[in-house]
């Protein structure tokens, strides 16, 4: 056979080849996705499963060049009804869960994917069958399967450490004072980054067997979520600290926060979220304390 013949003949078939692959991918996902849209009920995961396999199909047609416009029409309203089933889907769980707070005694208020139990929030997330709570931005809990048990055992532990969380105000300000204070004779400015005082603050609470040996089973864990908790409830019992300053005079000093920048808040190393209500709050930035 003509060596040069050969050659042409494999050149073709290596250049059609990922046209064949974006037809029979294409073919295949339009197929499973008539399979779904045949049923009587949409069945919301295996449809957005098939969503996906349907736009992977799309790419690979658009990147051969293949005419997409009616898979790119079939994949549009293939989604609408994924995205209509997976709110169905989400409601009746959001339904469930409410029925089993009321049980005891709880409200819940919210619609999905975002539900309140007064201060927490339940964030879900149907698509990837996950929930998870949080205390303002800081979550609470890894991504839990949506088993109303689960969720609820989860809860009722972050009740406990955060809700109930039993707080000496006083003593909490001082150490940010201490903090701040530590701080402020470093960097000689009075505003001090929130976040930096935090840090500060958590290795303040170390002990000196950390420091005699530091390591992991030395360390005293101090959770960011806690420290937004203690923020939260000292913001608001408005606590005034007296302090002695170098000549021993006493000075009478409150703590106040001063608002984060949109670039300030785009970072959780330089702000942090102090909520009001279980969905608002302000975005903070540095710590002040001035005479009260």
């Amino acid at each position: 056979m003509n060596e040069e013949l050969r050659q042409q003949i494999q050149a073709a078939q290596t250049d059609m080849e990922p046209r064949f692959k974006a037809l029979r991918s294409a073919t295949s996902a339009l197929k499973g996705a008539q399979r779904l849209a045949d049923q009587e009920k949409a069945d919301a995961l295996p449809m957005q499963k098939a969503l996906v396999k349907l736009e992977q199909a799309l790419t690979l047609m658009e990147e051969e060049s293949l005419p997409t416009v009616s898979l790119q029409a079939a994949v549009d309203a293939f989604a609408v009804e994924t995205n209509r089933a997976l709110d169905g889907l989400a409601f009746d769980f959001a339904r469930d869960l409410k029925e089993s707070f009321e049980e005891r005694g709880e409200t819940v208020t919210g619609r999905p994917p975002t539900l309140v139990v007064d201060p927490l929030v339940l964030q879900i997330d149907i698509g990837a069958r996950k929930a998870q709570w949080f205390y303002g931005k800081e979550a609470l809990t890894k991504p839990l399967a949506l088993s109303l048990n689960a969720i609820l055992k989860a809860y009722d532990q972050q009740r406990k450490q955060i809700v109930e969380r039993k707080t000496d105000t006083d003593a909490f300000l001082q150490e940010l004072y201490q903090a701040w204070s530590d701080l402020h004779a470093e960097k000689s400015r009075r505003r001090i980054n929130v976040v930096e005082a935090y840090s500060k603050l958590v290795m303040n609470r170390q002990s000196g067997r950390f420091w005699n040996a530091p390591s992991r089973s030395t360390f005293k864990d101090y959770d960011r979520q806690f420290f937004v908790r203690d923020m939260v409830l000292t913001r608001d019992a408005d606590p005034v600290l007296t302090v002695t300053d170098e000549k021993g005079n006493e000075q009478r000093l409150r703590l106040r926060l001063t608002g984060a920048t949109k670039s300030q808040a785009e970072s959780a190393s330089r702000s942090l979220w102090l909520p009001t209500t279980p969905l608002d709050g302000e975005y903070y930035a540095d710590v002040v304390f001035e005479e009260a």
